[in-house]
Formats: structure tokens, C-alpha cells, sequence
């Protein structure tokens, strides 16, 4: 008796997704929710387990091919009898082993390279892709994973204390300085290519897009094209948002065990705004717009495979604690590449920081089908008036783009006007005046 698996709904508005990786092969077993394939769609990988022990009879589509819901990718048949379900030496979809090989010489300059290519066929699309993407050497990795393997987690880490980012080795699937390279695996292809000017070597790649990459080009076109965006910009004092956190900090953490970071304020900010225009809450329908008596905000945070927008339900029946530890759970989950569609989908409202990268001023662009998203910048110690007096602030620009065909300018710059007094004094949210 055979078991046809198929491809599992990929979530709303998602019609296909591309064979990210098997994990197993023709004639390998199998055993129950094991998972042996990853499907990668335009938000999230999603890793699909087997319904049943089994042995792999068919693989019916290859690594990089496009699938559709419903789709038969692969058969599974019934245990022969003495076959153990028992996994061997195979690799978990997200390591890949460092221990068994061999090492690597140095070439000149002292950067680490290996003699031949480095095989990561086994590996998960997240650490294989995070590996090439910041041209990292493996064996430099100290691995935490079962039998010395090394997981994502140990790839984040080795990346945040990397005290030179600039010494890393190049691409495992590239060799240097050779003067022609094609290399071809089964998710991408790169092509290199090296001149030689004298001495000097250069080199370019050409490395597919990820669908993700990809598909956040193609919305950012379409909001630019659809929408008529503006931008409204402000600055808010922060000194009293900066002593409220100084005052509570510890007792804050000691009881809720998470930082208080200025996002949690951001967030109660916004939720009063939006409650006072509520068309900055609202969403385009066509030729329809859509309000909303919840306020469902969406979070942007950094991932290895791009920028990423996960959802805080709700925000407006959470407290500070609640949506810190809400994004700081969604960071993890960005990191190690474990958001659901749950995770992303909907949202009424977003938020993005790229103060934590050192941006000054920008002006965001709206994730549709919203109507509006708020920027956040650097905080700067700056000479501001008070009172007739010159002082030093920590002091923030605002922006907030917005969807002039529902917003008009007056609830736009009112709606800033709002998050800068609330933010500057951090007591009007707790009274709601």
C-alpha cells in the first residue's frame, strides 16, 4: 500500500512555493512526522513530515521546483519488515556537520579555504543560505548540535561576537582565484567570473533572488505604483520616555524577566493615535476602505533571508510587558527562520526602527493593503529650545507615510502630532488624555 503526500495549503494569497530541500531519497525510510522535505514560499519555509513510517518510493519533483497546493510531491510505501525507522547518521534539516572534515590549509592573506567544495547538500535552505550569504568558513563555527553539527542558532551566534566581519572566508561553493567558475547546486546557480588587473583579483557573483527577496521587490513596486504615498515627518523629545525607563528598568525585568525598550512605548503611542483616526487603522479594498476596532501592528525585524513583518494581535489589550516579550519572541523566531503564515499574516497598522542601524531620517514605504506606517529613527543627543533655554535632548525623528487616497494631510500630521505628545509625556497614555 502506498501513501501519496501532497503539498499542504501554503497560506492566504500564496499559490505556489519552490522545493527547498529533501532530506531524504528513494528507498530511504521514514518514520511518522519526520520532517524529510522544505517547501520555501514568499513568507516563511515550511517543513513537511511524513503521515506514516514508510520507505521513499517517489521524489516527484526536484530540488527548485515550483509546486502548487494539492500537488502529489512525493510516495511513500509500506516498512518492509527488519527495516529500522531509527535515523542514522542523516543530518537534521537545519545543521550540517563540522566535524568530519578535513582541514582546511590557509592561503596567503591568512584567510581560512577549503581544498575542495564543502558539501551542504544536507543541510536546511537557513543555514546553508546564512553560511553563503556572509561568506562564512564553517570550521570556524564552534557547533553546539548533536555530533559537533551546527545548527542556526550557533551561526547567529558566531556572527554577533564576529569581532571582524571583513576576515571571513569566501562562499563554500566558490574556489579563489580561479579565473572561470561555474558552480551549480540544486537550489541555485552562481556564476563568477575573475579578471586579473596585475596583482589584483576580482571577482562578481550572481546569486539568485530568494523568493522572499523576490517577493518583496515585486510589493514594494505595486504600493508605488498603486497608492499615492506621502510622507509627514516630526521630532519627539525623549527625555522623559529615557528616565522612565532608567527609573524602572530593573524592577521591570526582575519582574517580567524582559527588557523595557522604547518599542513597547512606541506601540501604546500608537494604538492611541490610531483610536483618535481611525482611518489611519484602515485597510483598501479596491475602491472600498475597510476600518478596523482592533489594532493588529505589525513589528518589522531583521532575518538572515530579509525583512520581515510579524503581527501583535491586539495590541491595544496589551500591556508593556505583553508586547515586549511579544517581539522579542518574534526576533528569535526571525532569526532561527521558525515564523508560521500566523506569524505574518493580516495587520492594520505597521512599525519599523531602522534606528537600530543608525538611520537618521527615511521615509517608509506603507505595506499594503494598509494605509500608513510609522518610522522610527536614531536617537541623538541634541541642542533644543526649552522654555527660552537651550538644552540637550535625546531627541527622534518621526515619519509616518500614509495613503493619501483615504488619509488626508490634516489626520496625517495630527495623527504624529498625537504618538510625539504621548511620547513626551509618557503619563497621557496611562490617563488616555
Amino acid at each position: 500500500m502506498s501513501i501519496e503526500i501532497k503539498v499542504p495549503p501554503l497560506g492566504e494569497s500564496i499559490e505556489d512555493g519552490t522545493i527547498a530541500a529533501w532530506y531524504k531519497k528513494p528507498g530511504d525510510s521514514i518514520q511518522r512526522d519526520e520532517v524529510f522535505l522544505e517547501i520555501e514560499t514568499d513568507k516563511v519555509t515550511l517543513p513537511v513530515p511524513a503521515p506514516a513510517d514508510g520507505i521513499l518510493k517517489e521524489m516527484r519533483f526536484k530540488q527548485g521546483d515550483i509546486v502548487r497546493p494539492g500537488d502529489v510531491v512525493a510516495v511513500l510505501g509500506k516498512m518492509h519488515a527488519g527495516i529500522s525507522t531509527t535515523p542514522s547518521s542523516q543530518s537534521s534539516p537545519d545543521t550540517i556537520s563540522s566535524g568530519d572534515q578535513t582541514p582546511l590549509p590557509k592561503e596567503s592573506g591568512g584567510i581560512p579555504v577549503p581544498e575542495s567544495q564543502i558539501s551542504l547538500e544536507e543541510s536546511g535552505p537557513s543555514v546553508r543560505r546564512m553560511i553563503q550569504e556572509h561568506r562564512l568558513n564553517p570550521e570556524q563555527i564552534p557547533a553546539t548540535g548533536k555530533g559537533r553539527r551546527i545548527t542556526k542558532a550557533d551561526v547567529v551566534r558566531y556572527l554577533d561576537e564576529m569581532p571582524d566581519k571583513n576576515t571571513t572566508a569566501p562562499p563554500q561553493s566558490l574556489k579563489m582565484p580561479s579565473p572561470e567558475i561555474n558552480v551549480s547546486t540544486e537550489t541555485d546557480t552562481i556564476t563568477a567570473e575573475t579578471t586579473e588587473t596585475g596583482s589584483i583579483v576580482r571577482l562578481d557573483q550572481r546569486v539568485p533572488m530568494t523568493r522572499l527577496r523576490a517577493r518583496i521587490a515585486e510589493r514594494l513596486v505595486q504600493v508605488q505604483q498603486e497608492a499615492a504615498i506621502l510622507t509627514t515627518f516630526n521630532e519627539v523629545d525623549l527625555q522623559a520616555v529615557s528616565d522612565l525607563r532608567k527609573q524602572y528598568k530593573e524592577a521591570f525585568e526582575k519582574k517580567y524577566q524582559v527588557r523595557l525598550g522604547f518599542m513597547s512605548f512606541f506601540v501604546k503611542a500608537s494604538v492611541e493615535a490610531l483610536r483618535r483616526f481611525p482611518v489611519v487603522n484602515a485597510t483598501v479594498d479596491g475602491k472600498d476602505i475597510i476600518y478596523h476596532d482592533y489594532y493588529d501592528i505589525g513589528i518589522a525585524v531583521a532575518s538572515p533571508r530579509g525583512l520581515v513583518v510579524p503581527i501583535l494581535r491586539d495590541c491595544g489589550q496589551m500591556g508593556f510587558a505583553d508586547i515586549e516579550q511579544s517581539i522579542g519572541n518574534y526576533a528569535g523566531k526571525a532569526k532561527d527562520g521558525t515564523l508560521t503564515m500566523d506569524d505574518l499574516t493580516g495587520g492594520t497598522f505597521s512599525i519599523t526602527n531602522g534606528g537600530v542601524f543608525g538611520s537618521m531620517l527615511s521615509t517608509p514605504i506603507i505595506n499594503p493593503p494598509q494605509s500608513a506606517i510609522l518610522g522610527m529613527h536614531s536617537i541623538q543627543q541634541r541642542p533644543v529650545a526649552i522654555a527660552g533655554q537651550v538644552v540637550i535632548r535625546p531627541m527622534m525623528y518621526l515619519a509616518l507615510s500614509y495613503d493619501h487616497r483615504i488619509v488626508d494631510g490634516r489626520e496625517a500630521v495630527s495623527f504624529l502630532v498625537t504618538i510625539k505628545e504621548m511620547l513626551s509625556d509618557p503619563g497621557r497614555m496611562l490617563l488616555g488624555v
